[in-house]
């Protein structure tokens, strides 16, 4: 496939935190204005948008947000948001907290990982078929599938001891093998990393605009340019520089390393 054709462009902004101390607006309306001269197709927040899930935090963040200028822009709560009931004001600003979104050859499913006043979270079995149906249905080997939610589904380096990952992140993560995923989106650790399991790549974005930081970690977002049969990966610091992570090459065909492993003996 010809590399010179021109990729969908995906920005991924994370950890907002609008309400906290630590929160610092300038560096999110810079964030904003880089995006929009960016002009990309999909703008996805991977959750934590305010700090105690108030009405009135989620009604700054709207008015903060609404300069975005995309309008595929795909809003999700972290856990921040779900405190204090916060959820309902997610769901009367942005609507349905697991979603479906299709762009050209791309398949997104942005899913609610969080719970109610706890900091960590869970996808839950019951949404698992939800999860299998809809990256299957419509779909071929050559669309790009993208899972997003807040939480993480690995741990990430340098964060310290390890509290709030995914209570079924082995079953998430089998789902999301099964149905071919390429691509995993999240946040929450407020420290960028990429993991690659099996055929997926799995990307933490950092804070955007929160100065409650980890060791050296400056606040950062993310740019992901999507090829037929690659994926650039660059990371934006707000003021600052632009520097490319990673290019890899896209693995159409998809093998389960581990299905002899799990399988049963008859």
């Amino acid at each position: 496939m010809a590399e010179n054709k021109k990729p969908i462009i995906i920005v991924q902004i994370s950890d907002i935190h609008v309400g906290e101390v630590h929160f610092v607006p300038s560096l999110l309306t810079r964030a904003i204005d880089e995006i929009n001269e960016l002009n990309p197709d999909i703008v996805i927040i991977t959750g934590d948008l305010t700090a105690n899930g108030f009405r009135r935090e989620y009604d700054t963040v709207k008015n903060y947000l609404s300069p975005i200028k995309c309008k595929n822009l795909i809003v999700q709560p972290g856990n921040h948001d779900s405190r204090n009931v916060g959820y309902i004001h997610f769901e009367d600003i942005y609507g349905e907290r697991y979603r479906s979104f299709d762009y050209k050859n791309i398949k997104i499913l942005a899913a609610d990982s969080t719970e109610p006043d706890l900091d960590n979270g869970q996808i839950g079995r019951e949404y698992y078929k939800w999860i299998k149906n809809e990256f299957s249905n419509g779909t071929d080997e050559k669309t790009f599938k993208i899972f997003s939610m807040h939480h993480h589904l690995l741990p990430v380096p340098n964060t310290g001891r390890e509290r709030n990952i995914l209570t079924d992140a082995g079953d998430v993560l089998e789902v999301l093998v099964d149905s071919k995923v390429d691509l995993v989106l999240c946040g929450h650790k407020h420290v960028p990393y990429i993991w690659r399991i099996e055929d997926i790549l799995m990307i933490t974005a950092g804070t955007v605009s929160c100065l409650r930081l980890r060791g050296k970690i400056e606040p950062n977002y993310n740019i992901i340019y999507i090829y037929d049969d690659k994926i650039d990966i660059f990371r934006r610091y707000p003021f600052d520089k632009i520097e490319k992570i990673e290019g890899i090459q896209r693995n159409v065909i998809k093998e389960r390393l581990n299905a002899q492993f799990t399988k049963e003996s008859k």
